[in-house]
């Protein structure tokens, strides 16, 4: 991968547009027997001189919303297929479908860090931990414990904190719409 990265960088593309400047030397007949010094010196000195490549540490917020539109479209699909208390699967739904609102516009998600950070640690770690945790458990202790009850209450909270991030999250939307039924109610 580093090789491939390298024949592509800008400095592999200077060092041999000079490499090639010294074989158009040789063919003129200026380089004489050594040519060969001549190419590798041009293409050393073009690597060298070549600005680095550009570092890119933020994501593309596209990607980003997709990777974690995927990874919760993955666990809502397993869920479905587990062994999960019947009032959990329709509060996984649910929570799915506020955090999806919200993937759906990943430049907006991106310009408010407080809710990708919100939508990150609820896909990420909330959600398949609370999940993963009564799966863990045998089926006989989880049924004598009451844990699918306590499964469901953690799904309620969850929902709850996607709910107010969403809220949050589309409030100048909805600003917007009012102040537009303001202004229709107005003109006439």
């Amino acid at each position: 991968m580093a090789i491939s990265r390298y024949l592509a960088s800008w400095k592999n593309l200077a060092g041999c547009v000079l490499g090639l400047a010294g074989l158009l030397l040789h063919f003129a007949g200026l380089a004489g027997s050594y040519w060969v010094v001549v190419v590798i010196g041009l293409y050393l000195v073009g690597a060298l001189v070549a600005p680095p490549e550009r570092v890119t540490l933020v994501t593309d917020p596209v990607e980003e919303a997709g990777a974690l539109r995927s990874e919760l479209d993955a666990l809502v699909l397993r869920v479905h297929g587990l062994r999960v208390p019947d009032e959990a699967k329709p509060r996984i739904g649910e929570i799915a479908e506020v955090l999806r609102g919200m993937l759906d516009r990943p430049r907006e998600l991106r310009a408010d860090p407080d809710a990708l950070h919100a939508v990150t640690r609820l896909v990420g770690t909330d959600l398949p931990l609370s999940v993963q945790s009564y799966l863990n458990l045998p089926w006989w202790y989880a049924a004598a414990k009451g844990s699918g009850a306590e499964l469901v209450r953690q799904l309620d909270l969850l929902h709850a904190d996607a709910v107010r991030t969403a809220e949050r999250f589309h409030a100048a939307d909805a600003q917007r719409q009012a102040d537009h039924g303001r202004y229709l109610e107005d003109r006439e």
